[in-house]
């Protein structure tokens, strides 16, 4: 968690941009949140649909995104892995990670990786969008999907 240099704002002009959002059930309390934040921002950015779609786990993500990106100006991933005993934790992170980007180039759309990948579990939750969170992730990482999405837009026009 940085702190430091993040775009402060509560909203994009999303007018008639369309939303995917996909996120896993793994620490469901956590990631319902973090939705629930997600669908918050798309609505304060006036986008005109929002599709919503759940998997079991991380891993799922890339090819959910996929399938949306096809359809959405823009990808939300969300999900929470917390880092346990084993390798098991890298070989999640990285594989996310690297689907997540190679569906965004791919399709030529937008995925923000809102997937909280973290030591404990009162990590997760400092930055799951809670009154007493330090970060709001599912609502930050909306709005960098729209932005983008926006900016995409207007690099079309140009």
């Amino acid at each position: 968690m940085a702190g430091t240099g993040v775009p402060v704002r509560e909203r994009v002009d999303g007018t008639g941009l369309t939303l995917g959002v996909v996120a896993t059930r793994w620490h469901n309390e956590l990631v319902d949140h973090m939705l629930d934040r997600a669908i918050e921002a798309g609505e304060a950015s006036n986008v005109d649909h929002i599709t919503v779609a759940r998997v079991d786990g991380a891993v799922e993500l890339p090819v959910l995104a996929q399938a949306l990106a096809r359809r959405v100006d823009a990808v939300v991933a969300l999900g929470v892995v917390i880092r346990g005993d084993t390798s098991h934790f890298e070989y999640v992170c990285q594989s996310v990670t690297d689907g997540l980007t190679r569906v965004a180039l791919d399709e030529s759309t937008p995925v923000a990786h809102g997937v909280l990948t973290v030591d404990n579990y009162a990590q997760a939750r400092a930055r799951a969008g809670f009154e007493d969170s330090a970060e709001d992730k599912g609502y930050a990482a909306t709005l960098a999907a729209l932005d983008a999405a926006c900016a995409l837009r207007q690099v079309a026009k140009s």
